[in-house]
């Protein structure tokens, strides 16, 4: 009983050649007829496959006929863990290189590592495309003090606006202002009309008014009118104020701005010639109420005087500062005037 049970089981090496001599009688029965398409139909083989086995019995004889052993699904060739590791320091290293790019700067060091690797490995480590490349950078830069290359700064900046600020550091509500002018539109019987803003860099709590013209004298009445009676009234002096270089806010020795500043012990920092981009918290500020109010608002009302569209600007200052949350690293999704609170709660 148990020696016929064997004898009917095949070994897999007699089974591969009862394969290979099924398609070997297939070869030899188109050479008998003459026709290879007979010869298939006859055997149920495709013509695509009789030419492969063909070809495979010319040049390997009957054990080309067997089939192939599989093919693991795991390469055998790993990427070795020093070559990971250069991949990610590259990746961060030039977070809006390519994977193509990468490959070249490896093939520089002598490392063959193909750009679908890299990308693979990259995808791996959380480093896929450069919006995960950037939020590595800022919370490596979150972490740890380090330095970081003009071409990564540059980077984070086109990524991230709030990292331009960077480099405004304040400590506390009303210790560096941040001030601009300009331009916001005409208006029909009035003529030009120019903001003059003003933000914290501390929180971005922001102050605007509106002025048919950029002379010191509407650059002082922001400050006078709504800047310092907030600062007062939470008890916090008003240390220092950034602008450019423009004429509303500096020129001759007894310029009216720069005596306001004076008179009330305010220092005035002005950002260096052909670098506005220093004063980034109110550009910030600028092209956020250009957007989000100007655009809107004055497509929507026809405004005829700028005291009616100063009162809608408050009203969405109101929304800025109180109610809208803001994404930049003092706040971090908190509204200015929580930042600005929490602030006066800890000091008192």
């Amino acid at each position: 009983m148990g020696q016929s049970s064997t004898a009917r089981q095949a070994s897999p090496r007699d089974a591969a050649s009862k394969v290979a001599q099924q398609r070997l009688s297939v070869l030899e029965l188109a050479r008998e007829l003459g026709n290879v398409a007979e010869a298939c139909r006859q055997r149920g083989m495709d013509r695509t496959s009789f030419y492969e086995w063909k070809r495979r019995s010319q040049t390997q004889g009957f054990d080309g006929l067997k089939d192939l052993p599989p093919i693991h699904k795991s390469h055998p060739q790993t990427t070795a863990p020093e070559v990971v590791d250069r991949i990610k320091e590259l990746a961060l290293a030039h977070p809006a290189y390519g994977c193509n790019r990468h490959e070249a700067m490896l093939a520089l060091e002598g490392v063959r590592v193909s750009s679908i690797t890299i990308q693979k490995i990259l995808n791996e480590s959380g480093l896929g495309t450069k919006v995960e490349r950037w939020l590595a950078l800022e919370a490596q830069n979150a972490e740890t003090a380090i330095e970081i290359t003009p071409e990564q700064a540059a980077f984070l900046e086109k990524l991230n606006p709030c990292f331009r600020e960077r480099h405004v550091e304040s400590s506390a509500p009303g210790e560096l202002l941040s001030a601009d002018t300009f331009f916001v539109g005409s208006l029909k019987g009035v003529g030009k009309v120019y903001l003059h803003a003003v933000v914290d860099t501390f929180g971005s709590y922001a102050f605007g008014f509106l002025h048919v013209s950029k002379q010191p004298e509407a650059a002082v009445a922001v400050l006078h009118n709504d800047v310092l009676p907030f600062y007062r009234h939470l008890d916090l002096p008003v240390k220092a104020v950034l602008t450019d270089n423009g004429r509303e806010f500096c020129g001759t020795d007894r310029h009216p701005y720069e005596l306001y500043l004076d008179l009330n012990g305010i220092e005035h920092r002005r950002t260096k010639v052909k670098t506005p981009k220093t004063n980034g918290f109110v550009e910030r500020f600028n092209g956020t109420v250009l957007d989000e109010f100007f655009r809107v608002k004055m497509r929507e009302t026809f405004y005829e005087t700028v005291e009616a569209l100063q009162a809608d600007l408050d009203a969405w200052l109101v929304h800025y500062n109180t109610e809208r949350p803001h994404l930049g690293y003092r706040n971090q999704g908190r509204r200015p005037v929580e930042t600005v609170m929490s602030f006066v709660s800890q000091e008192g």
